[in-house]
């Protein structure tokens, strides 16, 4: 009886510090200049969740140019624990606990990323949309909840957003202890060829051969094709103004290598020359969507095609190779698949790439850990080992770019990757 009579004791004075630190937190909270809050979710196992809406600068130079709100979600665990800050590279419509955060049992700052979702301004100046100003954004964040989360932060994110926790970095390297960047491309050109060097070597010649192969019979079928999506657009009720559907086929044929790859489809299913060519389309459609490089498409990613074009650089499409079936893109030079509503003015600039690829493969990009999959196309263009610092990578045999995750690790990489936090950190892991 007295033992149960002190459990009950521990479990109220338990909630009651919870509910106290939720008051406090709460204050502290809504005593930030520029921040705004609601609490979505009162703790369920991955602490009370918040949406703060935070004001930045639109150009962190001048604060003449204006301001905007970046949304940002809140899951608070304790004052006593890490905060894991997550860099999206797009918008985040809702909150999502990380597997890293869960591991850490830390508190979790997501922040949506400038320019997307939410996170816009009155007016859509792109001048303003740059890594520069993305990640002074982050830091800016960094030093509000810096005064409440004052144990030891750590950065994630995964692909694009993996990238900004590189780039978050190497702006701000003193931010964080530990940086953990999911498949995060890094590119060296406005035109990475790296990723044609992959997909040139991924599997086997087999495998490869058989997507050549259905690449051409499908380009090769095109007056059969073209009116099976027109059907199809019309039940998908997508538009194609910015590209025609026939331009918008023609870089789905293309495309799907690269989504092959990047979402480790298998080889053993491939259509061949037998398949009804129906079931054939479905399939395209299912690896390499049309959809992709419809109207609300280009819309939706038209941030990141700009930071691609002017900063971040990505990927074209090979079309020399089937230049005998391309009808209506170019053959003479590698169309890169970048997309937007009216034709794209402001040039590539490729100092921060050269200057992120030097520091990357210098002495001072310590305390990484990076996660890879084996076969995805992004892991061309991955951040090269580098024995000149404490880093940790990880390739996961077989994964792709939506499970390389620390879930997906074998018993050895896991202990790996747990020795290596618990070092940076200083900290125990259970």
């Amino acid at each position: 009886m007295q033992r149960t009579l002190f459990s009950l004791l521990i479990l109220f004075a338990h909630i009651a510090f919870l509910q106290a630190q939720t008051a406090d937190l709460r204050v502290r909270l809504l005593n930030m200049p520029g921040v705004s809050i609601e609490m979505i979710t009162p703790g369920k196992g991955d602490g009370d969740i918040y949406e703060l809406m935070v004001r930045q600068m639109i150009d962190h130079e001048d604060s003449l140019k204006g301001f905007f709100y970046q949304k940002v979600y809140l899951n608070h665990v304790g004052y006593d624990r890490p905060a894991v800050i997550v860099t999206e590279g797009y918008n985040r419509d809702r909150p999502r606990t990380y597997e890293l955060t869960r591991l850490l049992n830390a508190n979790q700052i997501q922040v949506e990323h400038r320019f997307f979702g939410k996170s816009v301004p009155d007016s859509m100046d792109y001048r303003f949309l740059n890594l520069k100003q993305a990640t002074a954004d982050l830091h800016h964040i960094r030093q509000l909840l810096g005064e409440v989360y004052e144990q030891k932060w750590i950065s994630t994110g995964i692909s694009k957003g993996g990238a900004t926790t590189i780039f978050y970095r190497y702006f701000y390297p003193d931010d964080v202890a530990v940086s953990v960047p999911y498949v995060a491309p890094i590119n060296r050109a406005y035109e990475e060829t790296r990723l044609y060097t992959f997909l040139d070597t991924i599997g086997s010649e087999a495998c490869r051969m058989d997507i050549d192969a259905f690449q051409r019979r499908m380009l090769r079928n095109r007056e059969e094709i073209l009116p099976l999506l027109k059907f199809y657009s019309l039940g998908a009720r997508t538009s194609y103004t910015y590209l025609n559907l026939e331009q918008a086929f023609e870089y789905a044929v293309l495309e799907y290598p690269f989504s092959f790859w990047q979402y480790g489809q298998d080889c053993s299913k491939i259509p061949t020359v037998d398949t009804p060519l129906h079931e054939a389309l479905i399939y395209l459609l299912e690896v390499s969507g049309i959809d992709f490089f419809s109207d609300a498409s280009v819309d939706q990613y038209v941030s990141h095609y700009y930071q691609s074009a002017t900063e971040m650089g990505y990927y074209g499409y090979r079309t020399k190779p089937f230049e005998d079936l391309i009808e209506t893109l170019p053959t003479g030079q590698n169309p890169m698949a970048l997309f937007f509503p009216k034709p794209m003015t402001d040039a590539f600039n490729g100092e921060l790439l050269k200057k992120v690829n030097e520091w990357l493969a210098g002495n001072q990009a310590n305390q990484m850990a990076y996660i890879y999959g084996g076969v995805d196309t992004w892991t061309g263009s991955a951040v090269p080992e580098n024995d000149k610092v404490d880093a940790e990578w990880f390739v996961l045999p077989g994964k792709h770019h939506g499970n390389a995750r620390i879930k997906g690790m074998t018993e050895a990489e896991y202990e790996r990757f747990v020795a290596c936090l618990e070092r940076w950190l200083e900290l125990e892991l259970d």
